[in-house]
């Protein structure tokens, strides 16, 4: 188990093994019902999931430790993570949950938490209501009988998600005329996602939308994008989306059938602002996996990139502080910060079609904007997390390689917060070169970390 019962995101991991448990569901529901329920009146929480078949495990546990800790529960069900965000913010919630593993497969499930204005929790409140729920004996402080909370669903939280998203996009804008081919994974958005663009006009044409429990992410959605470009260019789709799995991601794919990731769609909507005079300080803000090409768009234009650690969390905090509208992430996650608070696959994606209506151009023009420079990801499975400076050999073998790139290239190296492996990271100039220096890094990692 990591030093710390949350990771980058949250909680997540292989259902009921530690610590993906009822009884650690149980406790955390106790947990974050003491932590959040401050001052008199009463206090609700929100709970949403996605579509995996232990949904339901977590949700009724979940619902059991915050009715105990004296907090009502409004169950709204599957929908995607940024619409929990949403909610939270919109029913006055003391605090939001969301039940999903994102890209993982069905076997894994996770829950994280977001506070009454719909931000992720920082490190400290994590670490804070984890000592509740690992601590051997904890006087869970439980209220009198007649205080205890009570447990709602709720009906209409996928309307009031697609009104709020689809007043992102400006009255007089209209999709009509336009097809998408939009993959849900199977996953969280598969109800609300296609309404919200047929509603504006667009003919949808759906992959992804028949969950049944175990299907989630299994070869659709943002992880396997070659799935919409084959639609894309089958049906002569004018733009490809494909959601994860909780719906707070995006790739998108052009007509052309080309894959766009999350650093392309950032280029194209930071110089959309920065053109209305709408980016603040032209800032724009993502993490330390972003292609070498975004920071180098970011300057030729008068602009500047601010790095931060993976996580959209992350990423968010460091706009607030810096007072930034934009950021994300290279796997999908865009934070349009006067919209959301949070990475929002289907906003993303809208705001995207908004730039192509209002320009007059296709996606694939658009795309040309920012080349990627040649990058290589590798996952290495490892079975302890061991610090990188405590392994010399895998230190030397990063320091030769990034000296072989002659400071026209970088190496990353970091350990995942979510699953067992090391990821490697490689990009420069020679796409042979990246290549090479990620394979022989991949044996260096195997030999020594394992």
């Amino acid at each position: 188990m990591n030093k710390r019962l949350f990771g980058t995101d949250g909680l997540r991991g292989q259902v009921n093994i530690h610590p993906m448990t009822p009884e650690v569901a149980l406790r955390l529901g106790l947990a974050a019902g003491a932590h959040f329920r401050n001052g008199s009146g009463r206090h609700k929480v929100v709970i949403g999931k996605d579509t995996r078949l232990s949904g339901y495990i977590f949700e009724y546990a979940l619902s059991s430790g915050f009715c105990a800790s004296g907090m009502d529960v409004f169950l709204v069900g599957p929908l995607p993570t940024p619409a929990i965000a949403f909610l939270t913010r919109s029913m006055r919630a003391d605090v939001g949950v969301v039940i999903s593993a994102s890209h993982n497969p069905y076997m894994d499930n996770g829950i994280k938490f977001f506070d009454r204005h719909g931000f992720k929790l920082p490190d400290e409140a994590e670490d804070r209501i984890a000592q509740r729920v690992m601590a051997d004996c904890c006087d869970w402080e439980y209220p009198a009988p007649e205080e205890v909370g009570r447990a709602f669903k709720i009906q209409d939280s996928p309307g009031r998600y697609n009104v709020y998203l689809k007043s992102t996009i400006p009255a007089e804008l209209k999709f009509d005329g336009l097809k998408i081919v939009l993959d849900c994974a199977n996953g969280a958005a598969y109800r609300v996602s296609p309404l919200i663009f047929e509603e504006l006009g667009a003919t949808v044409i759906k992959l992804g939308v028949e969950p049944d429990g175990k299907n989630i992410n299994r070869k659709v959605g943002s992880l396997y994008p070659n799935v919409t470009a084959q639609m894309v260019r089958e049906t002569g789709a004018d733009i490809g989306i494909a959601l994860d799995g909780d719906a707070d991601r995006v790739i998108v794919v052009d007509e052309k059938g080309n894959v766009l990731d999350g650093d392309q769609i950032m280029a194209i909507c930071a110089l959309d602002l920065m053109e209305k005079g709408e980016l603040p300080g032209n800032l724009l803000v993502s993490t330390v996996m972003s292609n070498m090409a975004l920071e180098v768009f970011m300057e030729e234009r008068g602009g500047r990139l601010l790095r931060t650690n993976v996580g959209d969390r992350y990423v968010f905090e460091a706009m607030q502080r810096e007072g930034a509208v934009l950021g994300g992430e290279q796997s999908g996650h865009i934070i349009f910060k006067n919209h959301a608070t949070t990475g929002d696959g289907t906003l993303a994606a809208l705001q995207l079609i908004r730039i192509m209506l209002e320009r007059g151009k296709p996606l694939s023009e658009l795309a040309h904007l920012l080349e990627p420079y040649p990058q290589v990801l590798v996952n290495v499975h490892v079975e302890r997390k061991i610090p990188f400076e405590q392994a010399p050999a895998v230190m030397e073998a990063v320091k030769d390689a990034e000296a072989s790139l002659c400071g026209k290239g970088r190496v990353l190296l970091r350990y995942s917060g979510t699953e067992s492996v090391a990821r490697i990271m490689v990009e420069g100039c020679d796409s042979t070169q990246v290549k090479s220096l990620a394979d022989s890094l991949v044996g260096t990692l195997k030999e020594h970390l394992r």
